[in-house]
């Protein structure tokens, strides 16, 4: 596969995770905000911008949710918020055109033909929905239609690398934003695993048992390690290896990582949360330029938001 189109094919995966994260985790941010009137917005949103590596005014100007609404929403010009998510995974689908599906290509024209008309509703949890929604039928898409061959495993190894670095982030804003933050019970509804956690512990329910499924769970998707087991497998299948003593380097910083939260009681990973969260998106951000220097070292290089960690 030429690298151009593996490229594309990669940030596809990578940038409609993103909007879908976003999506999710801003809706927790403003209904917290909307619901507790205690809450203290500037600090909230101020923690919330310097996990998503966005920088924030300066400290006597006031931060609320408007202004992030503005950065992490609505801005069609920044790759790290959901519209300019949506537009550069449409741009990219359309340099891989002769390689995705017809189907792939028309839903994501499609959200990008519609997200003018969807930006900046009355409710902006509306916006959300219909982001979570579009990015539903793509992963749809991806895995109902898609041969499993490089053309799906370099979708779904951006994806994964992007799920685990967006999972971290949220994970990151619990302990960052304080009071203002956001509970396990929250952060299990954002990420759809709220019922899943349920069914699994069958009601006994706990924080470190919400924690444990958002970090370890093998089954659950939007887990941390299920997603970096899943971008090992992607890279394991793109290129095995009949060297006995060593792997890639990509590989190398996504096994280190996992191993080292799946390997650890939670309660020691727990104790500095942000600390190894941060050590995931480290390991997500070096996997990601590895995987550049391998797959795409002809191409220009793409600017994300967090990968000059």
């Amino acid at each position: 596969m030429l690298s151009r189109i593996a490229e594309s094919l990669f940030w596809i995966g990578r940038y409609v995770e993103r909007a879908d994260d976003t999506a999710r985790l801003l809706d927790v941010h403003v209904q917290i905000l909307l619901e507790d009137p205690w809450a203290e917005e500037d600090l909230a949103c101020r923690s919330l911008l310097s996990v998503m590596d966005r920088p924030a005014p300066p400290a006597d100007l006031p931060v609320g949710r408007e202004h992030v609404l503005d950065m992490l929403a609505y801005d069609r010009f920044a790759p790290s918020s959901i519209a300019g998510s949506l537009v550069s995974a449409r741009e990219n689908a359309r340099r891989a055109r002769e390689t995705i599906s017809t189907e792939l290509w028309e839903c994501l024209n499609a959200a990008w033909n519609q997200l003018p008309s969807q930006m900046r509703p009355a409710r902006p949890h509306d916006y959300f929905r219909w982001v979570r929604e579009r990015a539903a039928i793509v992963a749809g898409i991806m895995d109902s239609a898609t041969s499993r061959d490089e053309t799906w495993q370099f979708m779904v190894l951006g994806r994964s690398i992007e799920r685990a670095d967006m999972t971290a982030r949220l994970l990151t804003t619990r302990e960052l934003a304080g009071a203002a933050g956001p509970g396990w019970t929250t952060l299990l509804r954002s990420c759809g695993a709220h019922e899943s956690f349920l069914r699994t512990y069958r009601g006994a329910a706990s924080d470190e048992r919400a924690a444990g499924f958002l970090l370890l769970d093998r089954l659950f998707p939007r887990s941390i390690v299920y997603a970096l087991n899943q971008a090992e497998a992607c890279l394991a299948a793109l290129e095995p290896t009949t060297d006995r003593t060593s792997v890639d380097d990509a590989r190398r910083h996504i096994g280190f990582v996992r191993t080292n939260l799946e390997y650890r009681p939670l309660i020691e990973v727990l104790d500095d949360l942000p600390r190894e969260m941060e050590q995931v998106q480290r390991a997500c951000s070096a996997a990601s330029d590895a995987i550049r220097g391998r797959y795409f070292p002809s191409g220009s290089t793409t600017t994300w938001v967090g990968e000059a960690l």
